[in-house]
């Protein structure tokens, strides 16, 4: 009889243990990604919005940026730090203009992080590229990464201008 009760404990325990797992498994990870995703969105509006004020000082520092030259060489950014690691970049300059973008850090802690920053960083160096300067277009999704980009690669170029 001890044997059976013994038993049929256990077995509950097990049961209730299945229970919590699954809801950690399914719902718990579920409801993180889904305030991440809101907590995206509000930066995202927040970030839009800092863009339309600041438009008229983007529009004078490209100004100012495309009327300096830089010195040729190699200049390394600061690293930035971002909710998910660091970013850190390397821009050489030729002739006055970025010849080439080189990240040396950025976040790979996590597997979502490396499929992220694999798609959306050849993007910005692009687009860094034709734009000579720092004032690139942000890829949704990658607001964390925009910002230690752009924020590594305006340092290198304040380094360039001086």
């Amino acid at each position: 009889m001890r044997k059976k009760i013994i038993g049929y404990l256990i077995a509950s325990i097990a049961i209730v243990a299945a229970f919590i797992d699954g809801y950690v498994l399914f719902f718990k990870n579920k409801t993180e990604a889904e305030s991440q995703t809101t907590i995206n969105q509000a930066s995202q509006k927040t970030s839009s919005s800092d863009t339309s004020s600041s438009s008229t000082e983007s529009s004078s520092s490209e100004k100012s940026s495309s009327s300096s030259t830089l010195k040729d060489g190699t200049y390394t950014g600061d690293s930035t730090s971002t909710e998910w690691g660091d970013v850190q970049v390397q821009i050489t300059i030729s002739s006055g203009k970025i010849s080439s973008i080189k990240v040396l850090a950025y976040p790979d802690s996590h597997q979502k992080s490396i499929m992220i920053n694999e798609q959306v960083l050849p993007v910005y160096k692009s687009e860094a590229l034709s734009a000579q300067s720092a004032n690139i277009d942000q890829v949704s999704g990658a607001t964390e990464t925009y910002k230690g980009f752009t924020g590594s690669l305006q340092s290198a170029i304040t380094q360039a201008e001086s």
